[in-house]
């Protein structure tokens, strides 16, 4: 019976052990790393800078900050844009909000909301202002939500407030500042 009990501890290492010993071929390498961080500077139709956007990825979706300057003060709308286009003078080119689930525009619509659809940023006298946001299940790339895909995508700033809620675009003016979002 001792001989058992001490020949089972062993056992246990020696199969332990074996594990350990390399087979002589090079582990796999890892994957490449995905995108941390993207950002986009915004500029207005004539092609001064207006502001930046800085996105980070996050595990739950992407955290967005938006900071503005020199801009018309008031509340304005912002949107993340499907398409990494901004060609002036009307940013058209960046072509409607960014909604890979087919869903409607506002997040007081019941159908909706898109993925681009952000709060409101105000702007006060000075001509600045910032808003930040989590987009949840949002990725800046990979995944069903991806935000720099084929065509990538662009921050825009509205000239007037979004309603939240009418479809497509909030009711919320023309564009006056875009970004096309590039990864960093």
């Amino acid at each position: 019976m001792r001989m058992r009990i001490a020949a089972l501890p062993s056992i246990a290492l020696s199969a332990a052990l074996a594990g350990c010993v390399s087979s002589g071929a090079e582990p796999a390498p890892p994957p490449p790393p995905s995108v941390e961080f993207a950002g986009a500077t915004l500029r207005d139709a004539s092609g001064a800078p207006r502001g930046d956007a800085t996105i980070t990825q996050l595990d739950q979706g992407i955290r967005l900050v938006l900071r503005v300057e020199n801009m018309p003060p008031g509340v304005k709308a912002a949107h993340i844009h499907t398409t990494g286009r901004c060609d002036p003078p009307d940013f058209t080119s960046a072509g409607g909000h960014w909604n890979p689930f087919d869903r409607e525009h506002g997040r007081d619509n019941p159908a909706g909301q898109h993925m681009g659809d952000m709060p409101n940023i105000i702007i006060g006298q000075d001509g600045t202002g910032m808003l930040e946001v989590t987009i949840t299940g949002a990725r800046i790339e990979g995944g069903n939500a991806e935000l720099l895909d084929v065509d990538g995508a662009a921050v825009m700033i509205h000239a007037g407030p979004d309603d939240y809620r009418s479809d497509p675009t909030g009711n919320a003016g023309g564009r006056i500042a875009c970004g096309v979002i590039e990864a960093r």
